[in-house]
């Protein structure tokens, strides 16, 4: 096999197109539900009092149609009987459990009922998405039985497939925080992390656990934040909890955890035994939400040290008066006001998201305001409905504006950071096993820090640096810091972080979120001779795993006659992050051996256990060094207890046999071809030429799309082996849909090599 290499940056951009193309903020979405009676909002509303779903004949996003679908009306001030827009959570995969667009089951519609300009909840996640994990959001217009209610802002779902794509687990504990009910007054309990006693039962009206365990935890980390701050970090991404209360208070989101009600947040518990925080329900920042902060109002002088005192806020009080956490916190302040508002960058967006959505909010039946109203809404204010009735909802680019000013005078805001001058690292290609010093240079600090993880999907560890002459940094008091790491993992990733008596700063500035990283330079193979050799992604009787499991596997093949470690290795099922799962420093596949991994979900067995399941309905394993891909197997429908593997082993066909794990590939008994509806594409990367082949001649239709989502060549699939020709076209990555009779397709990339 010729050995490609990709770079990451085109990767990424092509795999977002074509994996998240439902939340691609240059386009609004086409919803249809179909009820087959004609009173479907009473029954709707009527749903809301036990939380229930109607089940819709149909939804067809997009074109493509589901069956029996879910439905109900959600929101608590947003929601109204006598609207005649409500917001709407359709879960597509609510009757049938196989049902899902691009991977998404869950569609999250908000109403836009206190937002004259139709944008503040996907702006606000634009923002957000550059400093923390968050959904991603863009808009749809929503028609009920064949008439128009008007355009929705749209917006991912929190739910295990986003944990699974950000916190590496799915199955976890995580809770909404939210107060069952509905905040305000009236409100059996609030999300507010305050220690109540050691008995779960005494939290559950304040939050919603959606999984089936987890109470113990949540208790625990309310426990640690009150009364054991210093382990604070053991139960909690601080870094993230701080990015989360720096955005709120910056864009005036008060209908969150800085606001009265302290909500709109989710705690995921994560890969390394600790909750993460993750920002919900924004379609009330910049100041549209009336409720105040709890202990004072908001508006355009809202102070960062908001809540300072507050005993309702015990995130916000405990942060603030640790001196280190509240410069961190601080310095996230600035870097979100001089990176998206001093300098108006985030008006860019804004007026393209305006752009977008102008013809739709002129043709809106039901929208709670005016067109002449959206738009003017960037600089003028309006009287909103909704709590507190009347409020007055300032213009977007009018309250930052305000903003600006105020920050430009505000003490805490105006305290000088230290300076830091440039980072390095003593070799800039190093070997697995070494050590080497990061260092750098500052003006103005006392106190310089590390923070570094050597896997990707841990955390950070935060050690200090030292100006001694020890260290690797050169003359000692010259300002020039270092630290020693041993590359005992797969990359090394980190940050700096400097701080004086008043104040402190990142560099990157985005920390954590962003860092500076140095690959690990890894005795790797050669493409070809480590191949994916068989899936089975629905395993019912074949064979299972320590704990007694029948789960989701794969098996690697080593096609030399050497053994070869496979350190510095990863796996993954997502076209946009490559580095999903790191197969374990130390791995060994022997000569011409096998090695069975457990596609499970379940990284805390013992064994090779992914952070990732397959899907028995089909997608692509990939399996890389982060940097390029040394294998690439795409598979359809899966029966249970049918493999897709290579035969022979190693070899460049694949068939459907009978599972054969950590053993020669059964590949006799499944040339015969036992599996229906199997799909196969190949060769996968082609010089010009590729065949797709199906069982049963399922797809009929195929369309080839540019990166842009241009259409570029269309035809029909008229027999079980269908060759296709793009030699005219360039070489890069292009998308392949293919379309059946019943308006259903599935995706795949395709790259054309060139040679």
């Amino acid at each position: 096999m010729k050995q490609f290499l990709i770079i990451f940056f085109t990767f990424f951009i092509y795999s977002q197109l074509l994996s998240q193309e439902f939340y691609d903020r240059a386009t609004v979405q086409k919803i249809e539900i179909f009820f087959s009676f004609s009173n479907w909002d009473s029954q709707l509303d009527a749903a809301t009092l036990t939380e229930s779903y109607l089940i819709a004949d149909s939804v067809i996003v997009n074109g493509v149609v589901y069956d029996s679908v879910g439905v109900k009306y959600k929101g608590n001030s947003s929601y109204n009987a006598n609207n005649n827009k409500n917001p709407l959570h359709i879960e597509l995969d609510h009757i049938i459990g196989s049902q899902d667009y691009q991977g998404y089951t869950d569609i999250k519609l908000q109403n836009g009922y206190s937002d004259p300009s139709m944008i503040r909840e996907v702006l606000s996640y634009a923002i957000l998405e550059q400093y923390m994990d968050c959904p991603k959001a863009n808009f749809a217009n929503v028609y009920i039985n064949g008439s128009l209610r008007g355009l929705y802002s749209n917006a991912e779902s929190i739910n295990k497939k986003f944990n699974g794509d950000n916190y590496y687990l799915s199955d976890k504990t995580y809770f909404k925080c939210n107060p069952q009910g509905g905040a305000g007054p009236g409100s059996t309990g609030s999300p507010d992390l305050k220690y109540i006693n050691a008995d779960s039962s005494s939290y559950f009206n304040a939050y919603e656990l959606k999984t089936t365990y987890g109470w113990n935890k949540l208790v625990d980390l309310i426990n640690t934040l009150n009364n054991n701050f210093s382990n604070i970090e053991s139960k909690l991404d601080i870094d993230r909890a701080m990015w989360m209360l720096a955005f709120n208070n910056v864009l005036v989101n008060l209908d969150s955890y800085n606001g009265a009600f302290r909500q709109n947040y989710y705690l995921t518990w994560d890969l390394n035994d600790r909750f993460v925080p993750t920002v919900w329900d924004l379609n009330m920042s910049f100041n549209s939400f009336p409720g105040g902060t709890g202990s004072g109002s908001g508006g355009p002088s809202l102070d960062p040290m908001s809540n300072i005192n507050s005993t309702n806020h015990p995130l916000i009080k405990k942060i603030l008066a640790d001196p280190m956490y509240k410069r961190m916190y601080m310095a996230h302040i600035r870097t979100i006001v001089q990176e998206i508002f001093a300098n108006q960058a985030y008006l860019t967006t804004a007026n393209t998201l305006r752009s977008t959505i102008n013809a739709s909010v002129q043709a809106d039946p039901y929208k709670f305001f005016t067109y002449t109203q959206f738009q003017n809404s960037l600089t003028t204010a309006v009287t909103g409905s909704g709590p507190g009735g009347g409020a007055s909802i300032p213009g977007i680019q009018t309250l930052m504006a305000q903003r600006v000013t105020f920050f430009s005078s505000n003490a805490n805001y105006m305290l000088q950071a230290p300076t830091i001058n440039s980072t390095s690292t003593s070799n800039l290609t190093p070997a697995f096993g070494e050590n080497i010093f990061i260092t750098v240079s500052c003006t103005n600090e006392s106190l310089v820090y590390l923070g570094y993880r050597l896997d990707h999907q841990l955390k950070f560890n935060r050690i200090l640096m030292y100006d001694d002459g020890l260290h690797g940094d050169g003359a000692a008091g010259d300002h020039v810091f270092g630290a020693q790491v041993a590359l005992t993992g797969s990359v090394v990733e980190y940050f700096i972080y400097a701080e004086n008596a008043n104040a402190g700063i990142f560099s990157p500035q985005r920390a954590e979120h962003e860092y500076h990283t140095l690959s690990i330079v890894f005795p790797f193979c050669n493409i070809g001779e480590v191949v994916i050799n068989e899936v089975l992604s629905s395993n019912n009787l074949t064979n299972t795993d320590s704990n007694g499991e029948n789960d989701d596997w794969l098996e690697l093949f080593n096609t030399t006659g050497t053994s070869i470690d496979l350190s510095g290795m990863y796996l993954s099922d997502d076209a946009s992050n490559w580095m999903k799962w790191s197969i374990p420093i130390g791995t060994i596949i022997p000569a011409n051996g096998y090695l069975l991994v457990w596609c499970d979900n379940d990284v805390e067995q013992t064994g090779l256990h992914t952070n990732f399941k397959l899907s028995s309905q089909g997608e692509n394993v990939i399996l890389s060094n982060g940097a390029i891909i040394y294998d690439d197997v795409v598979f359809g429908i899966q029966t249970t207890d049918v493999s897709f593997a290579r035969c022979p082993d190693g070899g460049i066909d694949f068939g459907t046999v009978g599972p054969s794990p950590s053993a020669t590939n059964n590949c006799q008994a499944g040339m015969q071809d036992i599996l229906s509806n199997q799909l196969i594409l190949f060769p996968n990367p082609t010089s010009g030429i590729f065949t797709v082949k199906q069982s049963n001649s399922n797809y009929t239709r195929y369309v080839i799309y540019s990166l842009n989502g241009s259409e570029l060549m269309s035809g029909n699939l008229n027999s079980q082996f269908e060759s296709i020709s793009i030699r005219e076209f360039s070489p890069g990555y292009y998308m392949l849909r293919l379309e059946s009779h019943d308006i259903k397709f599935v995706t795949y990339p395709i790259l054309l090599s060139g040679d």
